[in-house]
């Protein structure tokens, strides 16, 4: 379990006396995710999700939360933080920086069909324009400029073929212009362990979007680009041409692509790739302490990446049909 920080009943009941959300049922530890820590809260009022976050600074969790707050408002499906009775969306816990947000329905796939593919691109679209009249300011947290300050550190731990792969692509996003790309908050982690489905039946609806403690502000394109790497990947890193069609095909009836994320989407596939390698090898060789963590393989995006430098122009963005 990713539990970095013990919470137990007796301190979560004191806790949650300043929240009007009944009394305590039961709390229960979340196996997934390797930043923060994470419980399921079940009170007389309903469920909810308890995060202490270990390492985020206060301005970037006024950002999430906010963010999150400002989705839910626009009818996006994604938690809702709950303010306190000062009403704050951030508290302190044990010592460290706690939220408490809505429990959405249903749970992840693994093996997402087209079907999947498709809702996940429109509603990343329709996050993409509610979000544009969002006014927080925090840059993508791990954009390239944490890509240099984290290849240092792992570079040491590559054999010289991964160093030269490392230091190439790093040479080649430096060299990339995309300052005329729309811009707005995004969501940079929609991977599909980040998506909850609820299934009634035989027909599938999207519970919601979590986790969006990797927000930022950053080009749309980038976020596009990381969610096609993962959804549309197959394990030896390329693109399954069906999912991706149908994924950007619901993306582009909600919102059109302008000419210039059209020229730098092959560069933005390698970006997003490059991204995801460069902080799993960071996981991977430098973890934090904690009861215990769970730490993804750089290899599969690796592949990823050596797969989009190797065929550029094998997806392309505008041709794209559902």
């Amino acid at each position: 379990m990713s539990v970095f920080t013990k919470v137990s009943v007796a301190e979560l009941t004191v806790w949650l006396k300043n929240y009007v959300v009944g009394s305590l049922i039961e709390l229960q530890g979340i196996a997934e995710g390797i930043e923060n820590t994470n419980y399921f809260v079940t009170t007389s009022h309903g469920r909810f999700v308890l995060t202490l976050f270990e390492r985020l600074s206060e301005a970037e969790l006024h950002f999430y939360l906010d963010l999150m707050a400002h989705l839910a408002r626009h009818g996006i499906p994604c938690p809702s933080p709950i303010a306190n009775q000062n009403n704050e969306f951030l508290g302190q816990l044990n010592g460290k920086p706690a939220t408490l947000v809505t429990c959405l329905p249903g749970k992840p796939v693994t093996a997402p069909a087209p079907g999947h593919c498709a809702k996940i691109g429109a509603a990343m679209a329709e996050m993409h324009m509610a979000g544009q009249s969002f006014k927080g300011t925090l840059e993508n947290p791990r954009g390239p400029a944490w890509w240099r300050i984290a290849a240092p550190k792992v570079m040491p731990f590559l054999d010289s073929r991964r160093r030269d792969l490392l230091d190439s692509e790093l040479a080649f996003q430096s060299k990339q212009g995309n300052h005329a790309l729309p811009r707005g908050p995004v969501h940079a982690d929609l991977f599909r362990d980040n998506a909850l489905w609820v299934e009634n039946g035989g027909t599938i609806r999207l519970g919601g979007v979590i986790d969006f403690y990797f927000a930022g502000i950053d080009s749309l394109l980038f976020d596009v680009a990381v969610t096609v790497n993962d959804w549309c990947a197959d394990a030896g890193g390329e693109i399954h041409a069906e999912r991706a069609a149908a994924l950007l095909g619901a993306y582009r009836d909600a919102r059109q692509f302008t000419c210039e994320e059209l020229a730098a989407w092959p560069a933005m596939l390698r970006a997003a790739a490059l991204r995801f390698w460069l902080s799993r090898l960071y996981d991977f060789y430098l973890p934090r302490p904690g009861e215990l963590t769970h730490a993804h393989d750089p290899e599969h995006f690796r592949r990823v990446l050596q797969s989009r430098r190797t065929n550029p122009g094998n997806l392309n963005l505008d041709a794209s049909r559902r």
